[in-house]
């Protein structure tokens, strides 16, 4: 359906995509990965869902050159650590984002590193460049930042508010880029 989209099964599963979403060339998508209605997975991003499940929920928007894995079952955790993200998730470009969770209206800024076991509450953001390691949490609210990752502040509702203006943004954008790129003029 997208031209120079790989989509991959693998063990036995094939990626799951909503009809809605917005799949850009250059793509990935392998194994146990499903992807919600009107998600936006950006231009040469990797999603590999080979030794566990990535899921992404509504409206979610994973931005170019990102990379989304999971991690193995391991003696402290058999079930291993899978990608859990929730629905309006702003992940901006070039980020890495490693068998973790990120909840509903979480945000991982630019080139920014969310390591295995590593959480993101709903409405908390990880700053631009930030390496959150496992194991760590960021808070409701919080802003983390730095390498590794430190509490920095609480977020305001203009802060929250900004963060869901950009996921309508990504939304709109997404619907006119996968228009562009069928060559159709409905998204």
């Amino acid at each position: 359906m997208y031209p120079d989209v790989s989509i991959v099964p693998l063990n036995g599963k094939t990626p799951r995509i909503h009809e809605s979403a917005f799949i850009a060339p250059g793509c990935r998508i392998i194994g146990d990965v499903e992807i919600g209605p009107d998600v936006s997975i950006w231009y040469n991003c990797v999603l590999r869902g080979d030794v566990n499940f990535i899921r992404i929920g509504a409206r979610t928007n994973i931005q170019d050159g990102s990379v989304i894995h999971v991690d193995s079952p391991a003696p402290t955790k058999p079930d291993g650590f899978p990608t859990i993200i929730g629905e309006d998730v702003l992940v901006g470009h070039l980020a890495m984002v490693h068998g973790c969770v990120i909840e509903d209206r979480g945000f991982v800024g630019l080139g920014a590193i969310v390591m295995s076991d590593a959480h993101i509450e709903s409405d908390g953001m990880l700053a631009a460049g930030a390496m959150l390691t496992g194991g760590k949490r960021v808070l409701s609210r919080q802003l983390w930042g730095g390498r590794p990752a430190k509490y920095m502040r609480d977020l305001d509702d203009a802060a929250i508010a900004d963060m869901q203006r950009g996921v309508q943004h990504y939304v709109r954008n997404g619907q006119a880029h996968k228009a562009a790129v069928l060559g159709t003029t409905e998204g």
